[in-house]
């Protein structure tokens, strides 16, 4: 075999058949590393992420659920112990609730800095950091340009977006972990995708069955023993997470999600309703579609092609078996798992066609198209908008009465509220069934848009407030819509 010059970065160019001449030949990389423009392309990537996820967080944008209640989680861990959730219950041990001790690794950096702003920053680099390997892997098979165009359109993606909007949640953890495990799958390195894989388990309890899947495709393959073990590492892990270590954390026992599901209590049609949601119910009502269609659609549906997107089926299930509404569409952090597998699944697929450059064009340009014209329907979008970057007088305000009351105090307050003082208060959720009773401050915005109140209406509200009137609480300050009362006992 001749050597290469010391100074080459490409291989030479394959000798091809008469009438090929057209195909898109794949960029081989000789020098290791990752090249600078997508170490560029990642952290412009993190900066919009981070930007988005503060700006939203600073125009008091955020909620309780979820940025307040894991805030709390990652403070017990930085504490040294095991996670508490006010805002979930008095004193509740997060680990009945859901299984995600990887939130443990943020506990350093909130020891450094003691800010809900920190799960922002480590989110943020999450995500971005999955960028590195699919970019990489689609310029080995398919060349820079197309490297960029995809990691480009993988970033700004749909189910990215939707999630850097809407707080702070474990499964920002599974994202690289997914990059990287189908990256080595899709380069023929089983070991290496089940290795990836696994932590995957300690993310949250339902990502067992993605490893499962993992391990069947590590199966078919050809690596039958290492599938096989991490079919049944993923099952196993899984069933302990949801039936073993939850419950006996749970204050009221059992598995808290499964009414969800059908045939675990949550309808009431016994097997006709088991039957309907299994079935018909997976695509039905049409929000359900909807995000099957806009989660293909960046792909031009060419994820189809690759075995890689079977990867995403326990996910999907899950979602669209469920009876809550708000998993089956495209708002909220439920997509950020599909995005790496989806657009894994794309690369794999185009390396496995060898288009043309041609076709190969067309496809990128088709993607691109896709990716802009959703890209104004979901948060990221918000950069560029105006009433992103004014700041309403009503925020200085509000921290000015949150000063008043002091660090380590019990408080109920208002949604947006909560992860403005979850840091340094015992804080929990106003209105919410299970929140401490009788706390020692109540803290309210009473000017909350219909859109955005939760848990209680506008007359809810205002019955509950007067009661607490009468129940030994006083007025300290009522400025601008916020109401601070205080016990005078």
């Amino acid at each position: 075999m001749t050597a290469l010059p010391a100074d080459s970065s490409v291989l030479p160019p394959r000798q091809v058949a008469p009438g090929h001449q057209d195909r898109a030949e794949p960029v081989e990389e000789i020098q290791s590393g990752v090249p600078w423009w997508i170490w560029c392309l990642a952290g412009a990537l993190f900066f919009a992420y981070l930007t988005l996820s503060l700006r939203l967080h600073q125009r008091m944008l955020s909620a309780a659920f979820d940025l307040g209640i894991f805030e709390q989680v990652v403070k017990s861990y930085a504490a040294g112990q095991l996670p508490l959730s006010e805002i979930k219950g008095p004193d509740f041990p997060v680990m009945g609730d859901h299984f995600h001790p990887v939130l443990a690794l943020v506990a350093p950096f909130y020891r450094i800095w003691p800010s809900p702003m920190a799960l922002l920053v480590v989110q943020a680099a999450l995500i971005a950091a999955s960028v590195l390997p699919l970019t990489m892997w689609a310029r080995r098979t398919l060349g820079s340009v197309a490297a960029g165009v995809i990691g480009v359109c993988y970033g700004l993606s749909w189910g990215i977006a939707s999630a850097v909007g809407k707080d702070f949640h474990e499964v920002a953890f599974a994202v690289p972990l997914l990059a990287c495990s189908l990256t080595a799958l899709g380069n023929d390195r089983p070991r290496a995708a089940a290795c990836w894989a696994m932590p995957l388990l300690l993310v949250k309890e339902d990502l067992g069955l993605t490893v499962a899947v993992i391990g069947f495709l590590i199966v078919r393959r050809g690596a039958r023993r290492l599938g096989l073990a991490t079919i049944a590492a993923g099952l196993l892990g899984s069933a302990l997470a949801m039936f073993v270590i939850l419950p006996a954390f749970n204050p009221k026992g059992g598995y808290a999600y499964l009414h969800w599901l059908p045939g675990a209590g949550g309808g009431d049609g016994g097997l006709a309703d088991v039957l309907y949601k299994g079935t018909i119910g997976l695509i039905t009502p049409e929000a359900k579609v909807t995000t099957l269609l806009v989660l293909l659609a960046p792909t031009l549906f060419l994820a189809l092609r690759s075995p890689l997107l079977w990867v995403a089926a326990p996910t999907l299930l899950w979602r669209f078996a469920s009876g809550l509404y708000t998993h089956w569409g495209t708002a909220y952090h439920y997509s950020l798992v599909l995005m790496p597998i989806v657009f894994a699944a794309f690369i794999d697929a185009l390396s496995r066609r060898q288009p043309s450059r041609t076709s190969l064009r067309r496809y990128l340009i088709g993607s691109a198209a896709i990716t802009a014209l959703l890209l104004p329907q979901f948060p990221l979008w918000q950069l560029v908008k105006a009433e992103t970057w004014r700041t309403d007088p009503r925020i200085a305000v509000a921290h000015g009465l949150m000063d008043r009351v002091p660090d380590g105090a019990t408080i109920q307050a208002s949604n947006e509220l909560v992860p403005q003082l979850s840091g340094r208060t015992s804080v929990s959720l106003y209105g919410w069934p299970d929140s401490r009773p009788n706390p020692e401050w109540i803290m309210v915005d009473t000017l909350v848009p219909p859109h955005r109140r939760w848990p209680q209406n506008f007359m809810e509200e205002r019955i509950s407030l007067d009661r607490a009137l009468t129940q030994g609480y006083r007025t300290v300050a009522a400025r601008d819509g916020y109401v601070l009362l205080t016990r005078t006992g």
